[in-house]
C-alpha cells in the first residue's frame, strides 16, 4: 500500500497539483487547485481502499484524471470493467458534492450581497488603484464583487484594503464574470481582474467583462460571445513577463482565438514591474483611447 500511496501522490504532482500530506485510502480529500493558495478546495483526490487505483482532479482547471497502480499481472477484462465502474462512481460522488457546495455557497453569496452596502470610492484599494467602484459593494470593510452568470450570483470575490483577494469558499467561479458599463455599445472588452477592468472602462468608455483570472478567460469569452453575438470583442490580457510561459498572454490568446476576438496586451520595459493594464496606466498616467 505504501508504494501505491507514493505512486498516487507522484501522479497528482505530475498534473501540477500538490497533494495533501495525508491520503487515507477510501476517503475523498480536498486541497488547493493548481496555483491556488492554502484554503482553496478546487483540488480533489480519492485513492481506492485497496490501493489499486484512484482518481483526482481540479475543478477550477477542468482537470479530471484516473490512476491505476502498477500490476505484476495484466488485468482481466472483468477487472478493467470493475475499475472503470469505481472511477465513474468516484467522479459522480465528487460531482454531487461539488454541486451541493456550490448551491450552498450561492445562497450565502446572495445573502451577503443583500447585506452589503455600495462601495465608497475612497476605499483604500480603490484609491490605490485609481479606480471607482462601478457597482461593487463593501461588507465588513472588504470590497465585494459578485461572480455572475445569466442565472444570477454564484459566488463573491472579496478584496481587503491591503489588496489581498479571496473567493467565497465553495462557490462556482468557472464561467462566472462581473459586468460594468453600457453593453449597447459596439465594442466590449474582457479582462482578468476588477482593477484592470475598471481602468479599461474608465479610460476607454467601453463596457468591460471581468473574468477574475486567466484560467477563466476561455469559459467567460464563450459565455459573452453567446450573449452578445457579433459585437466587436477585445481580450485585454495580462503580461506575466516574469512568469515562465507567460500565462497571461497564453490564456488571453487562446480565448481570443476561440471566439474570434482581438487581443490587447500591455508592454513593459525590461525589469519594469507590473503585469496588467492598471499597472501600465499607473506607470504612465495620461491614459489611452
Amino acid at each position: 500500500m505504501n508504494n501505491a500511496l507514493f505512486d498516487f501522490r507522484d501522479a497528482i504532482r505530475a498534473s501540477g497539483l500538490e497533494p495533501p500530506s495525508v491520503i487515507d485510502p477510501g476517503k475523498r480529500h480536498r486541497f488547493p487547485g493548481i496555483g491556488k493558495r492554502n484554503g482553496n478546495t478546487a483540488g480533489w483526490c480519492k485513492l481506492f481502499d485497496d490501493g489499486l487505483g484512484g482518481c483526482f482532479g481540479d475543478w477550477s482547471a477542468g482537470l479530471s484524471e484516473h490512476w491505476q497502480a502498477r500490476q505484476y499481472r495484466p488485468l482481466s477484462s472483468s477487472d478493467k470493467q470493475a475499475f472503470a465502474i469505481r472511477v465513474g462512481e468516484a467522479r459522480r460522488a465528487e460531482q454531487f458534492q461539488r454541486v451541493t457546495r456550490q448551491t450552498e455557497a450561492a445562497q450565502t453569496a446572495r445573502s451577503i450581497w443583500q447585506q452589503a452596502t455600495p462601495a465608497n470610492n475612497q476605499h483604500p484599494y480603490l484609491t490605490k488603484k485609481g479606480i471607482q467602484g462601478h457597482g461593487i459593494k463593501t461588507h465588513k470593510g472588504q470590497l465585494v464583487i459578485p461572480v455572475l452568470t445569466t442565472e444570477g450570483i454564484h459566488s463573491l470575490q472579496f478584496i481587503h484594503r491591503s489588496g489581498e483577494k479571496r473567493f467565497l469558499t465553495g462557490g462556482r467561479i468557472a464561467g462566472g464574470y462581473f459586468l460594468m458599463g453600457d453593453f449597447n455599445k459596439r465594442r466590449l472588452l474582457i479582462a482578468e481582474g476588477f482593477a484592470t477592468g475598471a481602468t479599461l472602462h474608465q479610460e476607454t468608455g467601453y463596457p468591460v467583462v471581468v473574468a477574475f483570472n486567466a484560467g477563466n478567460l476561455k469559459a467567460v469569452a464563450l459565455a459573452i460571445r453567446a450573449l452578445y453575438g457579433q459585437k466587436d470583442m477585445v481580450i485585454c490580457g495580462d503580461n506575466d513577463h516574469a512568469t515562465p510561459g507567460n500565462p497571461g498572454i497564453t490564456k488571453a490568446t487562446e480565448a481570443a482565438y476561440l471566439i474570434g476576438a482581438r487581443i490587447a496586451i500591455p508592454t513593459f520595459n525590461a525589469g519594469e514591474p507590473g503585469t496588467d493594464w492598471n499597472d501600465w496606466y499607473q506607470s504612465r498616467i495620461g491614459g489611452f483611447r
